[in-house]
């Protein structure tokens, strides 16, 4: 009886798992596009339809980062390693806003 009880509530990491999947995850992929905006072909001035294309992959990028972040062992552990991948991409986007690269 105490096993069917325990099987029915949701484990108290998913919610720190989930939480950081939806923060971090728009946070990430805001940077990915932004990057993509930069480099990707015709640079950040490129005529033609590029800006609807960056809001739909933004929003799968989104999606693709909340669906794997269950994946993690703990929330403790999406909110570090989601957190660093945000920093390494805004870094990079910083880098690419100022011309250090590209």
């Amino acid at each position: 009886m105490t096993n069917e009880i325990r099987s029915n509530q949701i484990r108290p990491d998913w919610w720190g798992k989930a939480s950081a999947g939806a923060i971090l995850g728009i946070g990430l992929a805001l940077a990915l596009v932004g990057l993509y905006a930069y480099l990707g072909p015709g640079g950040i001035n490129a005529p033609g339809g590029r800006y609807s294309l960056m809001r739909y992959l933004e929003a799968f990028i989104w999606i693709a980062v909340f669906s794997t972040c269950f994946l993690f062992r703990s929330g403790r552990a999406a909110w570090v390693w989601l957190g660093v991948a945000n920093l390494i991409a805004f870094a990079a986007l910083f880098a690419c806003r100022f011309h250090f690269f590209a």
